[in-house]
């Protein structure tokens, strides 16, 4: 079985008391993009790396719900093709 390795990058931008994250996955076929955001309570101390967990593990979620769905499209089309071969 050959290996294979899959890079995720995930850019952190923060603003204030915002931070958005964006996840990207190249597949070889595919380049998926995931975005998640955190937002700071102001009474809340300041602790910037709750922020960057946030807002990166919800742009790690959005990834892995658009490759499911990339996923279940290629399982699909993979059915088509096989019954239409027949």
């Amino acid at each position: 079985m050959q290996a294979k390795e899959w890079t995720v990058r995930v850019h952190l931008d923060e603003e204030g008391d915002d931070t958005r994250a964006r996840a990207t996955l190249a597949t070889g076929k595919d380049r998926v993009i995931g975005t998640g955001h955190a937002k700071r309570n102001p009474a809340d101390p300041s602790v910037p790396e709750i922020g960057d967990e946030l807002a990166a593990s919800r742009a790690l979620a959005d990834l892995a719900g658009k490759l499911a769905v990339i996923t279940k499209h290629d399982i699909a089309e993979s059915a088509e093709f096989d019954v239409r071969s027949w």
